[in-house]
């Protein structure tokens, strides 16, 4: 029963989200979603994508290459570190993997205007670069790293690469990164999840309305709907397309999010 209370309180928000997004302005003010005459999913959605030129579209696109590029190349920085940290000797190893710890208690609003001030140092503020750059680097996601190549990456396998005559480069894409990859997927997953989420980073970095995210553009829509009523039903429809990209991606990447997160647990 609890578990039942527990589901139903999570889903409400999106089934809420599911009602709205199907009627039309006046049934979303007046709260009447059962009405089939006010069902105008279709012209909703054409209102979203005509709205500024197709603007949204713009920060789709922007969105997709925030969150899976940088999630990709992100996950794959912090797989290769991890794989590091737990594979090779090195003066101040410990002490490096101690401060990388320490930085996954650092919230990220924290380091939001440091980032800026060196980013603006470097000229790239206001530019694609200054939001996919930050992302990259997830100490998290090396924490899960040097777990994942604990549990998934034999050092007898690395030896054996090594006799063969494999460098250290060679034996990881060859050997390690395969065999780490639903550890990978799993980094991935956390990660698309936080930089697709990501409202703050964004909102310091960049001014020019072409390079927000979805996170910043329905902000702004939220922004200026209170003078402009017009603009609620394509803040509810675009919400709600917002979520798309993630509900595919865990689906279609379930199985090696489960095996990941399960790693270790059975010996």
């Amino acid at each position: 029963m609890l578990v039942a209370l527990s589901a139903l309180y999570a889903l409400l928000p999106l089934v809420w989200l599911l009602m709205a997004s199907a009627v039309d302005a006046q049934a979303l003010f007046a709260s009447d979603f059962l009405d089939p005459s006010q069902f105008a999913l279709l012209d909703n959605v054409r209102a979203l994508l005509d709205e500024g030129d197709g603007i949204f579209l713009r920060w789709y696109g922007n969105s997709l290459l925030y969150a899976v590029g940088g999630a990709a190349l992100g996950a794959l920085i912090s797989v290769a570190a991890g794989y590091a940290f737990e594979k090779f000797e090195f003066t101040g190893r410990r002490h490096l993997f101690t401060l990388v710890l320490l930085s996954v208690m650092v919230p990220a609003t924290v380091l939001a205007l440091p980032l800026y001030l060196m980013v603006s140092g470097l000229g790239m503020a206001n530019t694609v670069w200054s939001v996919l750059v930050p992302v990259l680097f997830n100490p998290f996601g090396v924490y899960l790293g040097r777990l994942f190549a604990a549990s998934y990456v034999p050092g007898e396998v690395l030896e054996a690469a090594r006799v063969d005559g494999a460098g250290e480069l060679r034996s990881f894409f060859s050997v390690g990164l395969r065999m780490v990859g639903p550890g990978y997927v799993t980094i991935f997953l956390f990660q698309l999840t936080a930089i697709w989420n990501n409202f703050f980073l964004p909102l310091v970095m960049l001014n020019d309305e072409s390079l927000y995210p979805l996170s910043l553009g329905l902000y702004s829509w939220n922004a200026a709907a209170p003078i402009n009523p017009d603009f609620y039903p394509l803040m509810v429809i675009g919400s709600l397309l917002a979520l798309l990209p993630l509900v595919v991606a865990f689906v279609l990447l379930q199985w090696f999010w489960k095996s990941g997160l399960t790693a270790g647990a059975v010996k």
